[in-house]
């Protein structure tokens, strides 16, 4: 298996860990999927257009005929999680084979220029900029793939998503804080960001893990390293981004934490090293203190939670806590609640994704809809599974 035995005796740190890899009681299980399967139904009904998906539902006046690359792929998570999620039925291996192959409509084989698209490329449409952090998720979706399947046809698509990744390292050693990930491929760009060094830094290292390239390891060290050193705020917790004359965007999102999880989850996998591990655990004793603290959970995006619960779940497969699920199912029981539409299926929330539903201003959106099949289905997961998380 790709993952890693457990250090069990090293006891002096596993004295910090806290909790058990039991499996999720068979009626929990059951009823996330339910629920999971519910909103992918309702996912399908109201904002698929084959082949690929709407942004929103109702459609918008100056909506696009298709949704951007983000949504689509966050589709295609939806489909992956519900489909191993126990007890499913609602997706096939014929449909994750559809979904996968149509995130090619974003693909441009541009020489010096190939990678995802923000939106389709003709015939179905005119393309758009190539943002590095659409590339780097694209990446894991594959790779999620790959450990879903064992098809090895994944892979080389992760791994031209990364060699796209990798051009957005900023060589400009003048710059404060010299390095990171640069946000769009574009001479517009002005600032290195906290979301795609953390995301790049997860899928360099799942690639290292599977095909075993130094390349790939000492790319997410350096990612890694580069976030920590100059965007953390406290452990867990990233401000956005910084730009060319060192402002510093101190706004936080739940998916910056889970992403510096993740890469120190996977950096302890790829080198036995205890202090990824530990590392990681910080991360999310801190991330978790900050983000339940009154409402603010509960006020960030759906699809960055959904982030941030996968990529506590991966860091469960090696520290096992129990604070990561329940922390997520109280979450998730309240978007069922307050979010959900019961006629229609769908969820909705204010302008920025989080929040309390508003439907009579924000139309219900692929994107968080995407998001509320994840965390459902996330929950329902065995936890022999998550190790696969990507």
């Amino acid at each position: 298996m790709l993952h890693s035995t457990r250090l069990a005796a090293t006891a002096g740190f596993v004295a910090l860990l806290v909790g058990s890899a039991s499996a999720v009681p068979a009626q929990a299980a059951t009823n996330w999927t339910s629920r999971a399967t519910s909103a992918y139904q309702a996912l399908q009904q109201h904002l698929y257009a084959d082949p690929l998906y709407r942004e929103n539902h109702p459609q918008q006046p100056t909506d696009n005929p298709y949704s951007y690359l983000w949504p689509y792929r966050e589709a295609i998570t939806a489909a992956l999680s519900l489909h191993d999620a126990p007890g499913s039925e609602a997706v096939s291996r014929r449909d994750l084979a559809t979904r996968f192959d149509n995130v090619n409509a974003y693909w441009t084989g541009t020489p010096g220029r190939a990678g995802y698209q923000s939106y389709v490329t003709p015939p179905l449409g005119a393309g758009g900029d190539l943002f590095y952090d659409d590339n780097a998720i694209v990446g894991l979706e594959f790779v999620r793939g790959f450990h879903a399947t064992g098809d090895a046809r994944f892979i080389p698509h992760a791994v031209n998503a990364l060699k796209a990744v990798e051009r957005g390292w900023d060589t400009d050693t003048t710059r404060p804080c010299p390095g990171g990930q640069k946000w769009v491929e574009s001479d517009t760009n002005t600032f290195r960001a906290a979301n795609v060094t953390g995301l790049g830094a997860q899928l360099a290292a799942h690639l290292y893990l599977i095909r075993h390239q130094r390349a790939d390891l000492e790319f997410a060290r350096k990612l890694f390293d580069w976030n920590q050193r100059c965007l953390q705020q406290s452990p867990g917790l990233y401000w956005n981004d910084i730009s060319y004359t060192g402002t510093i965007n101190t706004t936080l999102w739940t998916y910056n934490s889970g992403s510096m999880i993740a890469a120190a989850t996977l950096l302890y996998r790829a080198t036995h090293n205890l202090a990824y591990l530990r590392d990681a655990v910080s991360e999310a004793e801190g991330a978790l203190d900050y983000w339940t603290t009154g409402d603010r959970l509960y006020q960030q995006p759906a699809i960055f939670n959904a982030y941030l619960l996968n990529d506590l779940l991966l860091l469960h497969s090696e520290a096992p806590n129990p604070r990561y699920r329940a922390v997520f199912e109280k979450y998730a029981a309240r978007l069922w609640s307050d979010n959900r539409d019961p006629a229609t299926g769908l969820f909705y929330f204010q302008t920025s994704g989080g929040g309390a539903p508003d439907p009579a201003n924000v139309p219900a959106q692929t994107l968080e809809q995407a998001a509320a099949v994840q965390i459902f289905a996330a929950l329902a997961w065995r936890p022999s599974d998550y190790w696969r998380i990507a």
